[in-house]
């Protein structure tokens, strides 16, 4: 996983894991041999591993180009829970010329007392002319993992739009950036300066000294009018016309009947006690229904206070309002053997 940062004057791109396109691949394994070589060294053989040197750094003809310093020492590391721990502290770097120009790179690592890595961090630059290059990346340990973070900065050129000489006529350019991964070494990334008509104006590889250029300003094509984008009216739903909404229509109806229908045969209760309320309503016709319906339902409530079965028609109810004009115009009818 990659992403780009950008501030005024650079740009970097931070990497925060290795990049995996092909996942089917297993993970590398660590030799058995060399395993087993790590685990037989003694402490007594770790201390031949304390030196300091100073190398030069030569060309093919001898010429010297730099020099390259190694120093590992005892040292104390220090883990994210505060827990300080002996282990071998690894310093190397370098400083010379590639091509005339100025490079080095830098390790600092710290290792435990079984050589495993518990944090590193690795610095390489070169001032190329054009677009110099500075990358650095760390390694921190997490449980049994390696937690890599990447920082590459390239140049001095932003992204985005720029004004760029092309002879003696100035045009503004879009900066645009191409980088191409892959499984095996580093990536590599070029940036195209491009016109306003799409005309390239100039091509970087980055991390190379040289680049191409336009040495005469073309001639642009002029910018096409833009059509106004069609506009489709809004037609409505005919769902019955559908043939598959009506068929989901159907479907769906259908499961729904039967549904009903099978609870209607596991409580058949429930048929009898709507048909006693109807027949109970017809007989009576009152003006309020809602309020009927109450009072009709309300024993059948398991918070309802009981009553006896035989009370007088005239007693008022707690379903009706006291208001003589809202009360309902139809009141009870006392019925034969109602005291």
């Amino acid at each position: 996983m990659s992403s780009k940062i950008q501030s005024p004057g650079h740009k970097a791109k931070d990497h925060q894991q290795p990049s995996t396109q092909k996942e089917s691949l297993p993970p590398p394994e660590a030799n058995a041999e060399a395993i087993n070589f790590l685990d037989s060294l003694m402490q007594e053989e770790l201390q031949l591993l304390f030196f300091s040197e100073t190398l030069a750094v030569v060309s093919d003809t001898g010429e010297p180009l730099g020099e390259l310093t190694i120093d590992i020492q005892k040292g104390k590391y220090r883990d994210e829970l505060g827990v300080i721990t002996y282990c071998l502290l690894v310093h190397a770097f370098s400083r010379g010329f590639l091509d005339k120009m100025l490079c080095g790179n830098s390790l600092l690592g710290y290792l435990s007392g079984s050589l495993e890595v518990l944090e590193q961090h690795s610095h390489e630059f070169i001032k190329y002319l054009v677009l110099p290059m500075d990358r650095k990346t760390n390694l921190l340990k997490q449980d049994d993992q390696l937690t890599m973070t990447r920082t590459v900065k390239e140049g001095e050129q932003a992204l985005g739009f720029q004004t760029m000489q092309v002879g003696r006529q100035q045009a503004e350019v879009l900066i645009v950036e191409q980088t191409v991964h892959s499984n095996e070494g580093i990536p590599m990334s070029c940036q195209y300066y491009l016109f306003s008509d799409g005309h390239l104006a100039k091509r970087v590889q980055v991390g190379s000294p040289g680049f191409c250029i336009v040495t005469n300003m073309p001639i642009l094509r002029e910018e096409d009018e833009k059509e106004p984008r069609p506009v489709f009216e809004k037609k409505p739903l005919v769902w019955e016309e559908d043939m598959e909404l009506f068929s989901r229509f159907l479907e769906r109806k259908e499961e729904l009947r039967l549904s009903h229908t099978s609870y209607l045969r596991q409580h058949p209760e429930a048929r009898a006690l709507v048909s006693d309320f109807l027949l109970f309503l017809l007989l009576r016709q009152p003006a309020d229904v809602v309020t009927f319906a109450a009072e009709y339902f309300g024993p059948f409530a398991v918070r309802h206070p009981r009553t006896s079965a035989l009370r007088s028609s005239h007693r008022p109810s707690p379903f009706r309002s006291l208001d003589p004009e809202l009360s309902c115009s139809w009141g009870p009818r006392p019925a034969s053997g109602e005291g």
